[in-house]
């Protein structure tokens, strides 16, 4: 069973469930989050980088999670 994203975590912590899934990065994008390469997303979570870019953090958790099944 594949670890499931969760709002507490880290943007970094996500990216590492998946690092050979290019969707999961291009969920972020399509949200309009580029901050991937930013060094703040090694210490930022995922609800504190949605509400940052004003994105429902429930909607991307849901979004990220259905391209890392």
């Amino acid at each position: 069973m594949a670890k499931k994203v969760t709002k507490e975590m880290t943007i970094y912590e996500v990216l590492c469930l998946a690092p050979d899934n290019e969707n999961v990065a291009q969920v972020f994008f399509d949200m309009g989050m580029h901050c991937l390469g930013c060094p703040i997303s090694r210490g930022e979570t995922v609800e504190e980088a949605a509400a940052a870019h004003g994105n429902d953090v429930d909607e991307l958790v849901n979004k990220l999670n259905a391209v890392i099944d």
